[in-house]
């Protein structure tokens, strides 16, 4: 892209040390000094899982209960954008907007990059095993599937231990 030219980079956010890692190396190496960029901040909150009462193995929530679970989830969106938003200032002076959208984080990714019309994808990978990976699905593969601009996935460097003996 030309200099000057203003840029939409999504970053997803989740409470994960993995997208914090990811969010400041793209702040370090995708955003540069002076840009027009545009980062927007996307936290996606994840659907509730659903207990019914029919089968007598599930719980029925109140509807209490229920308002109760949403208030904490949108209070915990809040802090992880807020959170974000602190490392933005950190490093960068950069324009930032945040975005809170409810669903599974592999859809609601892929639907606010195209909808917004972004110019690349960054998230973090969780690196988890082919099992668990298995049953929760790899969000930034499905992404990297299935986006159009490109993704890109941040991996944290694993921690070496050195010993000074």
């Amino acid at each position: 892209m030309a200099a000057g030219t203003e840029r939409k980079i999504l970053v997803a956010v989740d409470e994960g040390e993995e997208s914090t890692y990811a969010l400041s190396w793209c702040l370090k190496n995708v955003v540069t000094e002076n840009s027009k960029d545009i980062l927007i901040l996307l936290y996606a909150i994840p659907p509730r899982a659903v207990y019914t009462g029919l089968d007598g193995t599930g719980y029925l929530f109140s509807s209490d209960i229920l308002a109760t679970m949403e208030r904490y989830s949108n209070r915990v969106a809040e802090c992880v954008t807020e959170k974000a938003k602190r490392v933005c200032k950190e490093v960068n002076d950069v324009k930032v907007e945040t975005k809170v959208e409810h669903g599974d984080p592999r859809d609601v990714i892929c639907q606010v990059a195209e909808k917004l019309g972004v110019d690349v994808v960054v998230m973090g990978s969780h690196g988890y095993g082919l099992i668990k990976r298995a049953f929760l699905g790899s969000v930034s593969n499905h992404c990297a599937q299935n986006l159009k601009c490109p993704v890109l996935i941040v991996k944290r460097p694993k921690s070496t231990n050195v010993s000074n003996s």
